[in-house]
């Protein structure tokens, strides 16, 4: 009895250490798209980082960079910018003037196709004040609140960049603060007193405000179930003019921005 107990174990064993090989349908590579141009008004320099890499298998740890593709710049007053690939799929340019309302495009080759985007420099306003409190569940969390005046009679969008350990995101629009002072809110439970943190402003497009949106929601909703909805693929504005079949991923984007610093009491 005891060498069929043993069998029966050893056997269990070596199923459980099987190694199960899992086909996955691999698509062609398809180019992805980080360029997000954004200006300091603070600051006289600002140099300007278009990110170019391509998608990877599933189980691929590394992101493959987009190598040797031409990336620049134009402006609709007919000014070019050529961007320098200063690393694998890294490509930089140091004087990219800030045109608040002007239309820049972006056009990037790549292995013999077009890619063509468009966008206008948003404007955006001063940070002007940090509240903060403590919250949360048990009471031990930071809360903070970072006020701004939202300009009168336009149409605004915001993104709003919280930095401490780690890095946190929101989106506003101002339909019910259009005019007004209001403020963005985070909240952070490793914050100490006296950590030095940052809050920055970014103007946005619509467009932009509406990836985004789709893309928190995304995230928001994956609760990593067997039967979940599959995300849709979310495209942002870059066009492959040669096929358009064959689409890229991210977005172009312009923005001034505003930063304040704020060491919490």
């Amino acid at each position: 009895m005891k060498r069929i107990l043993y069998l029966l174990l050893t056997l269990i064993a070596c199923s459980c250490e099987e190694v199960v090989e899992v086909d996955l349908d691999e698509s062609d590579p398809r180019l992805v798209v980080q360029a997000s141009l954004l200006w300091n008004v603070d600051l006289q320099e600002n140099i300007q980082v278009i990110r170019l890499t391509t998608t990877a298998p599933y189980f691929e740890e590394e992101v493959p960079p987009a190598i040797g593709a031409t990336v620049k710049v134009t402006t609709e007053t007919g000014m070019e910018y050529e961007f320098e690939e200063v690393a694998d799929g890294i490509f930089t340019h140091e004087e990219v003037p800030a045109l608040l309302d002007l239309e820049y495009q972006l056009h990037i080759t790549y292995e013999g196709e077009e890619y063509f985007a468009t966008e206008t420099l948003i404007p955006v306003p001063q940070l002007d004040f940090v509240e903060q409190k403590r919250g949360g569940f048990s009471g031990d969390e930071y809360e903070f609140k970072v006020f701004y005046r939202d300009p009168a009679e336009v149409e605004n969008y915001y993104l709003f960049r919280y930095l401490n350990e780690q890095i946190s995101l929101q989106i506003y629009d101002d339909e019910f603060t259009n005019g007004n002072q209001t403020f963005a809110f985070f909240s952070d439970e490793d914050a100490v007193a006296g950590d030095l943190v940052g809050f920055q402003i970014q103007g946005i497009s619509k467009g932009f405000y509406e990836y985004m949106f789709i893309l928190r929601s995304q995230a928001g909703s994956s609760n990593g179930g067997p039967f979940q909805t599959q995300p849709s693929i979310v495209r942002g504005n870059i066009v492959n003019v040669t096929d358009p079949e064959n689409f890229a991923f991210g977005y172009f984007r312009l923005s001034a921005t505003n930063f304040l610093a704020y060491e919490v009491k």
